[in-house]
């Protein structure tokens, strides 16, 4: 009761999503299959705050879901700035692209379509910020391909690193892949010297990593 209570008190505390925000997220969790995959509200405007405390010029997102995060991330470009995101389900592609044509950031969105192991080797850029959200199983293939294109200095956050709690869990069943791999996640990046790294006990929480 007192969490659910808490939650609140932090969204009313938050400041409001701007309309397109908040009617994306509305359709979201009206329209689409496993809608609390979107970053919603609050973690969506932590994301924002992190991108303008950058100010990347280049941002990559794995995981596009239907593009909450992005419209997020996006405000905090520098000037021609382009953030790249990607996701492997075309099924969502119109949807989503109708949110990203609406915004006012639209020209800096490039959005793809296709497996991220495949497309991210072929990503001449280098990154300022990088947001893994993508497939859990692959998280650490993600973050040993994306590593060597971000800048020293420049930041990683990975999502869901908390999984429902299950990370503290004293045992995790043989079959729950995700919880292991997310478990081998945070162990890796807690053990590396190439990175400094906090977890956001924020939604279901947030590993913000910075490259030494």
């Amino acid at each position: 009761m007192i969490e659910n209570k808490l939650e609140k008190y932090i969204e009313e505390h938050t400041s409001n999503e701007e309309a397109l925000l908040k009617e994306l997220n509305r359709e979201t969790n009206a329209k689409i299959l496993w809608s609390r995959m979107i970053s919603g509200h609050v973690q969506g405007k932590a994301l924002e705050m992190i991108s303008h405390m950058i100010k990347p010029h280049h941002i990559l997102e794995l995981g596009t879901f239907t593009g909450y995060s992005a419209l997020c991330l996006v405000k905090g470009l520098s000037e021609n700035g382009k953030l790249i995101t990607i996701d492997i389900n075309d099924e969502l592609e119109s949807f989503t692209r109708s949110f990203f044509n609406r915004s006012s950031f639209a020209e800096k969105i490039d959005y793809r379509i296709g497996n991220a192991m495949d497309i991210i080797p072929n990503l001449d850029v280098t990154f300022d910020l990088v947001f893994i959200d993508a497939d859990k199983e692959n998280y650490l293939n993600y973050y040993e391909m994306v590593l060597p294109k971000v800048r020293s200095g420049g930041f990683i956050v990975a999502d869901n690193v908390l999984w429902d709690g299950k990370v503290i869990l004293p045992k995790i069943s043989e079959n729950d892949i995700a919880t292991k791999k997310i478990v081998e996640f945070n162990a890796h990046i807690q053990n590396d010297s190439r990175v400094e790294n906090v977890i956001f006990a924020i939604r279901d929480g947030l590993m913000v990593m910075r490259k030494l």
